[in-house]
């Protein structure tokens, strides 16, 4: 429990930066929605769904509110929901790099720090990983869905819900992380390469 708590201000920043950075986006692409709803914020309690977050915090699997977003307000709809959709993995990813970088460029080797730092790191990279699975509601549904023919979008769209199961069953079944691990070590590399050729 010692170790949960001490993870838990980096699950916290994951989660909250990643709903930011899809109302931002959203926001100025033009639709005020999230932040007429009081979610253009970094207050974790705006974002934060009670058993989602409990369900995160013990199993590893869980939820956030989501960001509200209308994109009838996007000049260019399906563009604009990529666009929203791809903030939150890429904000975390972007975090993840940063979260590297310091510990490389301050040569931070004190245990105690790193318990607080790492795990900054690792749930940044697990969280944009996650979301990019192309099953909803995760984005990378909303990114698969706007990619396709208006007709085959509408398609997506109405049978979502059985998708949902899906990704319940491949959390249930423990599938998922087949899925996630190998993804986890592709982005785990290229950040320690990237940071490599930077420092």
């Amino acid at each position: 429990m010692t170790e949960k708590l001490i993870r838990l201000p980096a699950l916290l920043i994951a989660i909250v930066c990643h709903e930011f950075a899809h109302g931002y986006v959203a926001y100025k692409l033009g639709d005020n929605t999230a932040k007429n709803r009081g979610r253009l914020t970094l207050n974790p309690l705006k974002h934060l769904d009670p058993i989602g977050f409990l369900l995160l915090f013990t199993l590893g699997f869980g939820w956030a509110k989501p960001v509200p977003i209308n994109p009838l307000y996007f000049k260019d709809r399906k563009l604009g929901t990529i666009l929203v959709s791809i903030a939150g993995p890429l904000t975390n990813f972007a975090l993840a790099i940063l979260t590297a970088l310091l510990i490389t460029l301050l040569k931070i080797n004190n245990n105690l720090i790193l318990s607080f730092v790492l795990p900054i790191f690792w749930y940044n990279i697990a969280l944009g990983v996650f979301n990019l699975i192309p099953l909803p509601p995760l984005d990378g549904s909303k990114i698969l869905a706007s990619l396709l023919p208006n007709k085959y979008e509408y398609l997506f769209y109405k049978y979502e819900k059985y998708l949902y199961i899906i990704l319940i069953v491949l959390i249930m079944t423990d599938t998922i992380n087949v899925i996630l691990h190998p993804l986890i070590g592709v982005i785990f590399n290229f950040i320690l390469n990237l940071v490599s050729i930077l420092t």
